[in-house]
């Protein structure tokens, strides 16, 4: 992939280690081999194990063509296929491009054709739709693309069989190893333009954002990391696909989140560690079977994408209490750039959103660029060793969120005097329903499209579980009606992925406007709550 070099010939390496994952990988499978890499809702596997299963993928993978610098997409839920693969596009220099299982044909069209994959990889079916059937209608939409392999058909179980390392010398992967300054992920995340945005990361961002957990958050070879978020979020990615292998301990996957299961891992694994979004321990501390199962073993859930209201922390200090909740801030662009620290004061851990990673620096600025004292509202830029390298064909909306070295989030902060930060707004017109961002401009765009609606404005409203929820504001034409239903139809026709329909709709005669004409948003955010 053509990056922009000016994105990186300036950045301080002193936390890039010019390793890759992969690497990680050899160190822990030489030195124990029979230890537990994984554990999915389907079956385990060791370090040895992995190892073979990611060598063997890769051989034959170069066998249908891929290579360094080729994208492999895969859709696939949080099982240990989605691990292999990672890490076998990792050892030839292949460039991952993990997709969230909920995309459906708009968003799936667009990321895979932007992507360019020469290989995609699905399931034959998950939570009843049928991936393999969606996939096939859009192939000719990709002429990129040459390979389809189904997990849960022959294709996957074939390729799998395959002994490729008799056809192929494993040795021969060792020249293959990529720069650790090569991109190796290629990450979607929503936006205000209208269209997903490809997010670029090195091997070198990617390692880099993972090194401060283990002396923060005390994560050791012993440790046991629970993911129950998909591993196509950056969350998931960093945290369950490749923290534990960073550090030579044991992950355990949850395809489906399941509060009550999770009670059940804890105990069954002895779980000491996840990140999630905040919904996620809302649940955990209203799971039924939580007072009847041993969870002392959990000493660190870290909340991600909002904020911990007091009470679910008192909550949690209650039915919990060996365990330490930490909220933190991140992006796609940016990984995990604040989170609490575990001693921390009520006042720094409830009301704010975290002290900065090492390495990684913020900072507000006004609306002209200059930077803003301690306490002072304004535009939150990030800059650090876990920034991303740009967006995929996208070089002009790359420049624009750049000012020098800063990356303009986006977002509207505080920083404290003791370096604390405080999400207090969204420059950007995103949503954040449960930790998951739904692109508000395409909601719209989409909504646009039916003849009854003659405009349309999509908000957040407050929810106490999920932190925000969708509500639709529309005027309708002369004499036309829109439902509810009506709404939900039209956004599946369109191919719209469900998490992302507004939740509410209500019709208006008219929307809030300037003198100029620019829906005012917060005119109606104040009228719905």
């Amino acid at each position: 992939m053509v990056l922009d070099p000016t994105l990186t010939a300036g950045r301080d390496r002193t936390y890039w280690r010019d390793r890759v994952i992969t690497d990680f990988l050899d160190d822990v499978a030489t030195a124990t081999p029979d230890k537990t890499a994984f554990v999915d809702p389907r079956r385990s596997i060791t370090y040895g194990e992995l190892r073979a299963e990611v060598d063997r993928c890769a051989l034959g993978l170069l066998e249908l063509g891929v290579g360094p610098g080729d994208v492999v997409s895969f859709q696939l839920p949080n099982w240990i296929e989605w691990i292999v693969l990672h890490y076998a596009a990792t050892r030839i220099g292949a460039v991952s491009n993990p997709l969230i299982p909920i995309y459906r044909e708009r968003e799936l069209g667009f990321m895979v054709g932007l992507a360019r994959a020469k290989v995609m990889v699905v399931p034959q079916t998950f939570r009843g739709f049928d991936h393999a059937g969606l996939v096939e209608k859009l192939r000719p939409d990709w002429p990129a693309l040459e390979h389809v392999l189904v997990v849960g058909a022959d294709s996957w179980t074939d390729f799998m069989a395959t002994p490729w390392e008799e056809r192929r010398d494993p040795a021969s992967l060792a020249a293959l190893r990529p720069d650790p300054d090569d991109v190796t992920l290629l990450i979607f995340t929503s936006g205000t333009t209208g269209e997903p945005k490809g997010v670029m990361h090195t091997h070198n961002t990617v390692v880099a954002a993972n090194d401060p957990l283990p002396e923060r958050l005390g994560i050791t070879a012993d440790s046991v990391i629970h993911m129950a978020s998909t591993l196509a979020h950056l969350t998931g990615f960093l945290y369950g696909a490749r923290l534990p292998v960073q550090n030579g301990a044991t992950g355990v996957l949850q395809d489906v989140w399941d509060p009550s299961r999770f009670v059940e891992l804890v105990e069954e694994h002895g779980i000491t560690y996840t990140s999630a979004a905040t919904p996620f321990l809302h649940d955990t501390l209203a799971a039924p079977n939580l007072a009847a199962h041993d969870t002392s073993s959990l000493v660190r859930f870290c909340c991600m994408g909002a904020p911990i209201p007091r009470a679910i922390v008192r909550r949690a200090r209650r039915l919990l209490p060996g365990t330490v909740v930490l909220g933190g801030w991140g992006q796609s662009e940016n990984g995990l750039v604040t989170l609490g620290i575990p001693g921390d004061p009520d006042e720094k851990l409830i009301d704010t959103d975290g002290y900065p990673w090492p390495g990684m620096r913020i900072r507000v600025v006004s609306a002209e660029g200059a930077p803003l004292p301690a306490g002072t509202e304004g535009r939150l830029q990030v800059t650090g060793p876990f920034l991303f390298v740009g967006y995929r064909e996208r070089p002009e909306l790359t420049a624009a969120s750049f000012d020098g070295e800063w990356f303009d989030t986006g977002d509207l902060a505080t920083i404290d005097a003791d370096g604390y930060l405080n999400i207090t707004g969204r420059s950007k017109d995103v949503i954040i329903r449960g930790g998951e961002n739904i692109p508000v401009a395409d909601v719209e765009n989409v909504l646009y499209e039916h003849p009854a609606v003659t405009a349309v404005a999509v908000v957040g409203v407050p929810d106490p579980r999920l932190q925000e929820r969708a509500c639709a504001v529309v005027t309708l034409a002369d004499g036309a009606s829109f439902t509810l239903e009506d709404m939900r139809t039209h956004l599946e026709q369109a191919g719209m992925a469900r998490p992302y329909w507004p939740e509410r709709l209500e019709v208006v005669d008219a929307l809030p406007r300037t003198a100029s004409g620019k829906i005012q948003k917060f005119k109606i955010r104040e009228m719905l709550t």
